[in-house]
């Protein structure tokens, strides 16, 4: 028995041996963070109306966390040390990732809860979380009597309190806003990964509940491979239409009452077959004498991608001036070029302008590069010009204008947003927002938007051992007022909270205020 005992003692010791060899000495790991606090300060394009909405700044939060990554023991500790350290940038865009030969993860049984939440917004200081969505049969995978319902309050997690659990998840996650990072830590709450340390998981996941009136009750659920859910994502049944066609970038929905002369689109997101999707949308219109009817885009799912700007000007009839960008000058400034030209040079679609990313042959980027970007380094410029978003509806030295197509639709527009999603719908909705294209109801969205990343295999300065990948923003968006869009989402026409009494319905209210809002303005 007791050599049985020493063997799983040395098999232990040795696995932790062979963990903390990879962390290198206390003297590389500061090198190494000194190392990325320099880049930092002179890669990282900071958003300061971010910063002073979210009443931080960046360089000074990063700094006091010195000591966690210097007294880092294990692969464990570094890792996530150092995606604290990268969470103190509140982006969502950046992460931490782990490489050959780097830091080390031991591996984690993912799984999930079949219970999802999602926050109450009625009190922007007060925000709490409830129950949004269950899976199918929650019966068989509990045996408390009390099962959980939708709208009862999350008050414990594990036995913490919630509020103490999210602040100490908060400090690993990325998020660019606070209405963000409720939502999609809500999404993420019953979640196993590695996107926490291990400490934040147990094998089961237990929660404490409070009902509308009060009764508290406690739930143990396991972690499933695949859970089969009651709603989804909010529910879109969307009274009066139904679904005539759709595209990965967005579903298209038209009414059931020949008299109701609008199209509702699911926005799912600005994915590859934008372009594509939209001349779609164009022609059936235009088949269908649907032209002047108006459009109702509900973008509260929608995620990122590109050519949003494409897509406004076959949905609006309006000029509008686009969203814009420009480039933090740096040490990798050259480098940067220099992969963007060997990608360019190797990528035939760039060459046929079927890329996602232009709609001329990638040129106007390639000249901006190599022009304006040059010559502001050699100026010793802190950044590029300023430039329609990477170049990719209007050459760099435009006035951003963007004209209607030859074909678009010509009635009024109508927009649902909301916190979940971001990126490229944040330009969207900066687009439709401050260009006054159309109305827009629900909750701004999640307020995350860059230019241009720089990924980095970081190793430790001294050993030269491979450590994480570390990405950093190293340019802006430009909203189309001129503020910068990280961190800085415009706000909504008509606010409209999500809360646990209205969460079912809510999209259907939504839809009731944009039909009495388009009836209205055709009036």
């Amino acid at each position: 028995m007791k050599s049985k005992i020493l063997f799983f003692v040395l098999m232990f010791l040795g696995f932790n041996a062979a963990i903390a060899q990879n962390i290198s000495t206390k003297e590389d790991r500061e090198a190494l963070f000194d190392y990325i606090i320099e880049k930092t300060a002179i890669r990282e394009s900071l958003s300061p109306i971010k910063e002073k909405t979210l009443g931080i700044n960046v360089m000074a939060d990063m700094k006091l966390l010195k000591d966690e990554v210097v007294n880092a023991t294990n692969d464990v500790e570094l890792y996530y040390a150092l995606q604290k350290l990268s969470a103190a940038r509140k982006d969502r865009h950046l992460s931490i990732n782990e490489i050959e030969g780097g830091l080390q993860l031991p591996p984690v049984e993912e799984g999930q809860a079949p219970i999802r939440f999602h926050p109450d917004y009625t009190d922007s200081g007060n925000y709490f979380m409830f129950v949004a969505d269950l899976g199918e049969n929650i019966s068989d995978y509990t045996e408390q009597s009390e099962l959980p319902e939708i709208g009862d309050e999350l008050l414990k997690v594990n036995g913490e309190d919630f509020e103490n659990y999210m602040e100490r998840a908060r400090q690993y996650t990325r998020y660019s806003s606070i209405n963000n990072l409720w939502r999609r830590f809500a999404y993420s709450l019953s979640e196993k990964s590695d996107d926490l340390p291990p400490s934040f998981f147990k094998e089961q996941l237990t929660l404490t509940l409070e009902r509308k009136g009060g009764q508290q009750y406690e739930v143990t659920l396991p972690y499933l491979e695949k859970v089969d859910w009651q709603y989804g994502n909010f529910i879109k049944d969307y009274p009066g239409y139904e679904l005539a066609w759709e595209k990965e970038s967005f579903h298209v929905y038209t009414p059931t009452d020949p008299n109701n002369k609008t199209l509702l689109l699911w926005w799912y997101g600005f994915r590859g077959d934008l372009q594509e999707a939209t001349d779609s949308l164009i022609a059936y219109a235009e088949d269908n004498n649907m032209l002047d009817y108006d459009l109702i885009i509900d973008a509260i799912n929608s995620r990122g991608g590109s050519q949003g700007a494409y897509a406004l000007a076959r949905l609006s009839p309006k000029p509008f001036k686009t969203t814009g960008g420009n480039l933090k000058l740096s040490d990798i400034t050259k480098d940067f070029i220099n992969e963007y030209t060997e990608g360019y040079l190797s990528d035939k679609t760039r060459m046929d302008g079927s890329g996602r990313e232009a709609e001329d042959d990638g040129t106007w980027v390639m000249d901006w590069l190599h022009g304006p970007v040059i010559k502001g380094m050699a100026a010793g410029q802190a950044y590029s010009n300023n430039t329609p978003f990477k170049c990719a509806h209007l050459p760099h030295y435009s006035d951003w204008v963007m004209q209607p197509a030859e074909k678009h639709f010509t009635g009024d527009m109508v927009v649902f947003l909301g916190p979940w999603g971001g990126s490229h719908l944040t330009q969207f909705a900066s687009m439709v927002i401050d260009n006054d294209l159309g109305y827009t109801f629900g909750m701004p969205d999640g307020g995350y938007s860059n230019t241009w990343e720089w990924e980095e295999d970081l190793v430790f300065p001294i050993s030269k051992k491979p450590v994480v990948e570390f990405m950093w923003s190293i340019g802006h968006t430009l909203r189309p007022n001129g503020q910068i869009a990280e961190g800085n989402a415009p706000m909504v026409d008509e606010f409209m909270p999500v809360t646990r009494d209205n969460y079912l319905e809510y999209k259907n209210i939504l839809l009731e205020k944009a039909h009495r809002k388009l009836a209205d303005s055709n009036q």
